[in-house]
């Protein structure tokens, strides 16, 4: 539908007469009835060809036409200008149908162009809610200003809003727009597994990641080039930061709101799943004057979470603590924070030496990425400061392979790094519906446990049924398993030999170290989760390993 409107006035003076007269007097001329007011117009939707929404949108206004019903297999059309038999006979090809004109103003065509659009996205807004309650009722508040959306944008920011506030209402950690060649599908990522939560129409792409994209600060024109942002909303009076970031994909914009409820942070180590003689290790380690502790393990693993909640535990007035993150997660209190910004090359590496000037006690590096970071946070530490930073592997004892790897020299290694964390998030067993069972011997062998050593095989398990508070899954809310590699000798010996994980990791072992699977077998046998999502989120490591 990409024609342009004829110019009557230039090429025909008398129809350009005909154009300006009174629409009473255009159909009393042509023998087509004259409707004043088009009453609940209800277009038909089933096009052959075309796509509705340019119809009953831009295409439709431009041209002063729209379908408004049916009668029978007669698709009836309201104009302005019954002379424009081009767009007729464009609506009688996307139809693929007979239609019927009917004549009225081109102001009251907008109008009935205005409400079915409104009808329409009200009607995907509605179909997100269970309760079908007014977005308005779910004070969904924006910190940005949303005051000077026009009639036609409304409906879309309550459906963008609906989407939020059910994310937000069902403990999701994302939301995923994701645009496919017939529609555009929504999911939310609860206790780390994606759920489907609706297939959008088509049409409705573009609006909602215009919307999203204004929301968070972003370019709505560029949609060639990934894009990040951010937005801040108020629900039901909680402070809620959504990180925002778009990719060009076959079909569209692919669109990530990661949700963070900071009232809902948890910034403590014992309900992060650290306890026990664990915890000990843990606090003794975060009071040392110098040296480096890694956290390490995938991206959603919560690694920034424990970084801050060590940074809480040893937060005093005494202490100078410096971070510098990308991007700042959550802010705390009598803690000096920097965000890097690429765009004006601050950069991690950077940013760690303007720290250094500013006599820390204590620093956080959000991530080690490169070996220029990995070299100055080194150097930090056997200067004089604790150094607190994640880095990307599978377990704890491939860590010192990377940085190896990355061009650190093995005796700098040895010599400033003091432990090492790794970690994944497991989904807990809802309380309310959770079963009691016997684990079995094969069970058993996939955690790594001797049958003949267990005496109370009684574990837990997900109903399948599921009950209203898990939301028919069996789990309910998360936490953290976790292997902690302490340095010893003994491994700073084999680090400066260049030995491998396997090897570093053995001899660990050999020495009562627990692996991240062991961690997650405890939690079975205390009842926290299921067998099945220990292996779950453990099968990447154990097959790693294996390789």
């Amino acid at each position: 539908m990409d024609h342009q409107k004829p110019d009557y006035n230039k090429s025909d003076p008398g129809k350009a007469a005909i154009e300006a007269t009174d629409p009473k007097m255009i159909a009393r001329l042509f023998g087509l009835t004259y409707v004043e007011k088009l009453e609940d117009p209800n277009p038909p939707r089933g096009l052959k060809r075309g796509d509705f929404d340019r119809i009953a949108g831009s295409w439709g206004k431009q041209f002063s036409i729209i379908p408004i019903g049916e009668s029978g297999n007669t698709v009836i059309v309201a104009t302005s200008d019954p002379l424009n038999t081009e767009a007729m006979d464009e609506l009688r090809l996307c139809y693929e149908r007979p239609i019927e004109i009917v004549v009225t103003s081109s102001s009251e065509i907008s109008r009935a162009i205005n409400s079915i659009r409104s009808r329409l996205m009200s009607d995907r807004s509605s179909a997100l809610s269970n309760d079908e309650e007014d977005i308005g009722n779910f004070q969904v508040q924006l910190k940005i200003d949303v005051t000077d959306a026009e009639d036609d944008d409304a409906p879309i920011i309550r459906y963008v809003n609906s989407i939020i506030f059910k994310a937000n209402s069902e403990r999701a950690s994302d939301i995923h727009i994701e645009p496919y060649e017939n529609n555009v599908n929504v999911r939310f990522r609860i206790d780390g597994v994606l759920k489907d939560v609706s297939a959008e129409d088509k049409s409705f792409q573009a609006s909602i990641a215009s919307r999203i994209k204004v929301m968070a600060g972003l370019n709505i024109a560029e949609k060639r080039l990934p894009q990040d942002g951010r937005i801040g909303i108020k629900i039901a009076g909680k402070d809620v930061d959504i990180r925002v970031s778009t990719i060009p994909t076959q079909f569209g914009e692919r669109i990530v709101m990661r949700i963070l409820d900071k009232s809902a942070a948890v910034l403590d180590l014992v309900q992060l799943g650290i306890i026990g003689e664990k915890l000990k290790i843990i606090e003794n380690l975060i009071t040392r004057p110098h040296g480096i502790i890694l956290v390490t393990g995938p991206t959603g693993s919560g690694k920034t979470t424990t970084l801050y909640s060590c940074l809480t535990r040893i937060n005093t007035p005494k202490l100078n603590i410096l971070t510098i993150e990308d991007p700042i997660e959550y802010q705390l209190d009598g803690v000096g924070q920097m965000q890097i910004n690429t765009k004006i090359d601050f950069t991690f590496a950077s940013g760690l030496r303007s720290i250094l000037r500013q006599d820390p006690d204590v620093v956080m590096v959000g991530e080690i990425r490169d070996a220029e970071t990995a070299e100055i946070a080194i150097q930090a530490s056997l200067t004089g400061h604790l150094v607190l930073s994640t880095l990307h592997t599978n377990d704890s004892a491939s860590s010192i392979t990377r940085l190896i790897d990355i061009g650190i020299e093995p005796f700098l290694v040895s010599s400033s790094l003091l432990a090492i964390l790794a970690q994944r998030l497991i989904r807990k067993l809802c309380p309310s519906c959770s079963e009691p069972y016997e684990i079995s011997d094969e069970e058993l062998r996939e955690l790594g446990i001797d049958a003949n050593t267990v005496h109370d095989r009684l574990v837990k398990r997900p109903s399948i049924e599921g009950c209203a508070e898990c939301r028919g899954t069996g789990y309910r809310g998360r936490t953290g398993i976790h292997e902690l590699l302490v340095i010893d000798d003994d491994i700073r010996s084999m680090i400066l030999q260049r030995t491998d994980s396997s090897s570093i990791r053995n001899l660990a072992i050999t020495k009562g170290f627990k692996t991240i699977r062991m961690d997650g077998a405890d939690k079975v046998f205390q009842g926290a989760t299921s067998v099945e999502e220990v292996l779950r989120v453990t099968l990447e490591i154990s097959d790693a390993n294996l390789g």
